[in-house]
């Protein structure tokens, strides 16, 4: 008998063909009636398969007894109640180190944009504005500036090291100074600001972070300083950063990374002084593909009776 594994969300189409090829795939996101459905896989489901922001609260495993693993697709684990698995003895894996490249490739693609302004000057030159208007207005330079990093893990420390290509200066804040790197350590979010051109979120979601850039921050950041966002937009308050951003009382802001996902605030579509991505820090093929690998492989690990390649819980 294969082991049942429930399908919160659909997965990337290579991942799910070989995640039900292997296993009994059960998929809770197909089901028209959802009670019916935890019901009847309840006293045989041993495994979660999660994807993105459809995770697993605490009410879902109840309905699992039987449950062993939450396999979840994406490094952020926010969406997923890591305390309700510990109670339960249900371990939890992510997907990280297989996105770390991709992702800090978009956080200097949103600086790029943002300080440079190249998405806008591209619309000025295909308006025809150039020709009738004369030269793009000038913008910012990157060289010399000082990025903040807001979180330094295994993401935070790939952005640094392609910023320093920019000849860009870097500061960071973590809960704790990191052993072993060069760079000069803020005691908190607001000193991070004080000391950065650029400030660079790349922190964990959840309770612990939620709204961790509000006023106090952006006041410290001023009305020069750009803010970039790749991490979750539950981090950043989103109400303030936009009435911020309205005031020109930041720079600009660069982000992938909403509190509505995918219902973005339109207000944020009227602002020049940002630039905004439907969330594709991860989105190459190659990427997704590995993160989907990472996955299935912690599933093959746990129902092998081996080590978990990427457990959290």
């Amino acid at each position: 008998m294969k082991p049942v594994v429930v399908l919160v969300a659909r997965l990337l189409e290579k991942t799910q063909a070989l995640l039900e090829a292997e296993f009994d795939a059960r998929r809770l996101y197909e089901a028209a009636d959802r009670e019916a459905f935890l019901r009847e896989v309840a006293p045989v489901a041993r495994a979660l398969a999660t994807f993105g922001a459809a995770g697993a609260d605490a009410a879902l495993m109840d309905r699992l007894p039987r449950l062993e693993l939450i396999a979840h697709f994406g490094v952020g684990v926010d969406a997923i109640d890591l305390d309700a698995a510990r109670a339960r003895g249900i371990a939890v894996t992510n997907t990280p180190g297989v996105l770390d490249d991709c992702v800090a490739d978009t956080a200097l693609s949103l600086v790029l944009n943002l300080l440079r302004r190249f998405p806008q000057a591209e619309r000025y030159l295909r308006e025809g504005r150039w020709a009738r208007q004369g030269a793009f207005p000038l913008t910012t330079a990157l060289a010399g500036k000082t990025m903040g990093l807001l979180g330094l893990g295994r993401i935070g420390e790939a952005i640094a090291r392609r910023a320093e290509a920019f000849r860009m200066r870097i500061r960071y804040h973590n809960r704790r100074p990191k052993a072993g790197v060069p760079w000069p350590y803020d005691p908190d979010p607001v000193a991070l600001a004080q000391h950065s051109d650029v400030l660079v979120v790349a922190t964990p979601g959840g309770p612990e972070t939620a709204r961790l850039v509000g006023a106090a921050v952006l006041d410290a950041l001023g009305p020069e300083g750009f803010l970039v966002n790749i991490a979750r937009g539950s981090v950043v308050d989103e109400p303030v950063l936009l009435r911020y951003l309205q005031e020109r009382r930041i720079a600009g802001a660069g982000l992938d990374v909403f509190d509505n996902e995918p219902n973005v605030d339109p207000a944020f579509f009227a602002l020049e002084n940002a630039v905004l991505y439907p969330h594709v820090g991860s989105a190459s093929e190659e990427t997704r593909t590995a993160m989907g690998m990472l996955q299935l492989e912690n599933l093959r690990a746990h129902f092998a009776g081996r080590a978990l390649p990427s457990r959290v819980v």
